[in-house]
C-alpha cells in the first residue's frame, strides 16, 4: 500500500479493453490433466531426488553450483509433465498431455476451428509434429530457427486456411505475427512470466479478430505445473495491486526462494 501511494502519481494506465472495445471476447480455460502409470512413477522419482538435494544443500558450501543443478532438475520435472521421452530417450509409456492435446486439436480442426499451439520447448513441438503426422493432422511449424522470409510465408498460408493448426515456440511467436484467423490458442506448458503468454495469445486476440477467442491452458494435475500456476497467479496478483495487469514484472525461476521451490515440489 505504501509503495502504491508513492508511485501512483507517475503511472498512466491504458487498459486493452478501454482502447479496443470492439475486440471480441477472450475466454480462458484450464485443462487439468492427470499423469498415470510410468509417467507418474518417473515424476515421483525426480521429485524425491530434488528433495534430497534440497536437504543436502543445507550443509553444502557450494550453494551456487547446487542451485544450478536444482533448476536443471526443475526443468526435467517440467519436461516429464509434457513428454517423458525428453528426459528418458527409451521411454515406452504414454504422455497424458500429448494424448489430451491430440484429442483437443483433432476435434477442433474437424469442427472448422483454427488453432495456435504454443510451447516453450521446441523439442516438445517436434514430438507433437510427429504425433500429428501419425494422426493426419495438417499443421504449420515455426520456431526461433525459422528464417524471417519463411515466417511470413507460413503466416500467409495459415491465414489462407492451407493448414488449420500452427505449432509455434513461445518466444519465437511472442511478437510480430498477425494470426487473427485463429480462434483457439493452446498453451501446452506454463511459463513463469504471464506477460509472455499474453503476448503469444495476442497473436490471435488483436485488431482484425472477428471471432471469440478460446484460450486453453493444459496443466498437469498435482505437479510442478499446477503449483507454478498458483504461485504465478499469487505473484501476479501482488504486482497487479501495485501496477496494472498490463504491466506484470518478469518472474523468473532464478528468483525462487527455497520455500517456493519446496512448494513447487508438493504433490498428492
Amino acid at each position: 500500500s505504501e509503495l502504491k501511494s508513492l508511485i501512483t502519481p507517475f503511472i498512466l494506465r491504458r487498459l486493452k479493453e478501454d482502447v479496443l472495445s470492439e475486440l471480441p471476447e477472450k475466454l480462458e480455460k484450464k485443462y487439468l490433466v492427470e499423469m498415470k502409470g510410468k509417467q507418474k512413477q518417473l515424476y515421483s522419482f525426480y521429485v524425491k531426488a530434488i528433495k534430497n538435494q534440497l536437504n543436502a544443500n543445507k550443509s553444502s558450501e557450494k550453494s551456487g553450483k547446487n542451485k544450478i543443478n536444482l533448476f536443471a532438475y526443475l526443468t526435467k520435472l517440467r519436461e516429464i509433465c509434457l513428454d517423458p521421452s525428453l528426459v528418458v530417450p527409451d521411454y515406452k509409456g504414454e504422455s497424458s498431455k500429448l494424448t489430451v492435446v491430440k484429442e483437443i486439436v483433432k476435434d477442433a480442426s474437424e469442427s472448422g476451428k483454427k488453432i495456435l499451439l504454443f510451447s516453450q520447448f521446441t523439442s516438445v513441438l517436434k514430438n507433437i509434429s510427429k504425433l500429428f503426422k501419425l494422426n493426419d493432422i495438417s499443421f504449420s511449424y515455426l520456431d526461433g530457427s525459422t528464417p524471417s522470409k519463411e515466417r511470413g510465408k507460413l503466416v500467409e498460408d495459415f491465414n489462407k486456411n492451407l493448414n488449420s493448426v500452427f505449432l509455434i515456440s513461445l518466444k519465437a511467436g511472442g511478437t510480430g505475427l498477425n494470426l487473427t484467423s485463429a480462434d483457439i490458442v493452446i498453451h501446452f506448458d506454463p511459463w513463469w512470466n504471464p506477460a509472455i503468454e499474453d503476448q503469444a495469445t495476442d497473436r490471435a486476440h488483436r485488431i482484425g479478430q472477428k471471432n471469440e477467442v478460446e484460450v486453453i491452458k493444459i496443466i498437469s494435475k498435482d505437479t510442478i505445473e499446477e503449483n507454478m500456476m498458483k504461485l504465478k497467479e499469487e505473484k501476479n496478483r501482488i504486482i497487479s495491486s501495485v501496477l496494472s495487469e498490463d504491466n506484470p514484472q518478469d518472474f523468473k525461476g532464478s528468483f525462487l526462494s527455497k520455500k517456493e521451490i519446496e512448494y513447487l515440489l508438493e504433490f498428492k
